[in-house]
């Protein structure tokens, strides 16, 4: 990585990055930075080649507007950002774009208070009090700059992402951070780098791919907007939700996961107090398949209705479309 400031320590130079078969990941100047690009050696030649091996390398069913978005984001060395309903799988595309791009996976759950100790980095102050005791007695102060080494830093995921081997950096829920930590990322999806002011400025050879999700409970500001390429991820329709459903539920049979699927989309029209998430309706074509269930039977229904259903007040209206969907097939 290149590193730029008043301190330069080589503990935090690393060997040149390389790609599968130890062949040297291309260039890609971004911004005038140094990094390489996160599609530096994509090993996927088009969208319709990603959404294949979504599939079949990850079990990740991506329809093409998702998949042409991270296409884009990848080949431009862009974060992109996915906004959508809870449950519809914008952190489960994070794990398979992962696989797809053999990279470890780096990720950040955000939560209101989270500060830069716990996802940039931090000082280990008690390795940093035992190096001043061992010294001994006296006037130290000349020393003091040796604190603030790199032996002593810990990393967190955004500098592991960074630092270490090419990775997916999943910044999640972002949404329910605070305002103040968006600030903290700007640096970071502009030019992939971070400033440390005892070290330096950290930037990454190989850029991060990164993905950032929101549940739009509250609006992104618009600087991060701005930084990212962005896609909304909607509930799936049927037919996609039936496939979705029998590669996440072996031996589903057909008409089950089709009868599922269309039910889902008609309690998504409902006024429920929470609608069934696609993680939601594969828990309850799982517990159907579990239960012997070939249909949505009344008695059936009751008995896996507690994997679909997080409000008692939704429960009754629920029931009657679940069961009124097998009665009218």
């Amino acid at each position: 990585m290149v590193i730029m400031g008043r301190r330069t320590h080589p503990a935090l130079l690393t060997p040149t990055p390389t790609g599968s078969g130890g062949r040297p990941c291309p260039s890609n100047t971004y911004e005038g930075t140094c990094a390489r690009g996160a599609g530096g050696h994509m090993n996927f030649k088009d969208a319709e080649d990603l959404v294949d091996q979504l599939e079949r390398r990850a079990g990740y069913l991506a329809g093409t507007g998702l998949a042409a978005a991270a296409f884009l984001a990848c080949r431009g060395n862009r974060p992109l950002l996915l906004e959508g309903a809870p449950g519809v799988g914008k952190t489960a595309f994070a794990g398979a774009m992962a696989t797809v791009l053999g990279r470890p996976l780096e990720r950040v759950q955000c939560y209101p208070g989270l500060d830069a100790s716990q996802v940039l980095y931090d000082w280990n102050f008690s390795a940093q009090m035992l190096a001043l005791r061992a010294a001994g007695e006296g006037d130290h102060t000349d020393r003091l700059p040796e604190l603030w080494d790199d032996k002593y830093l810990v990393a967190r995921p955004i500098l592991r992402a960074l630092r270490g081997e090419p990775a997916v950096l999943l910044i999640d829920e972002i949404d329910r951070a605070e305002e103040d930590f968006e600030a903290l990322l700007l640096q970071v999806l502009d030019k992939f780098e971070i400033t440390i002011p005892e070290l330096g400025t950290i930037r990454a050879d190989v850029a991060p791919f990164v993905i950032l999700t929101s549940n739009r409970t509250r609006e992104p500001h618009d600087a991060v907007k701005r930084r990212c390429f962005y896609h909304w991820i909607d509930h799936p329709e049927p037919e996609l939700e039936a496939r979705i459903l029998r590669c996440h539920v072996d031996g589903l049979p057909p008409d089950l996961a089709t009868a599922v699927s269309e039910a889902m989309a008609e309690l998504r029209r409902l006024e429920l107090v929470k609608q069934p998430s696609l993680a939601e309706a594969i828990d309850y074509a799982r517990a159907m398949h579990q239960l012997g269930a070939t249909a949505q039977t009344p008695k059936m229904v009751d008995a896996a209705i507690s994997t679909l259903v997080k409000h008692h007040d939704d429960e009754e209206p629920v029931r009657r479309v679940l069961v009124g969907e097998q009665r009218s097939r």
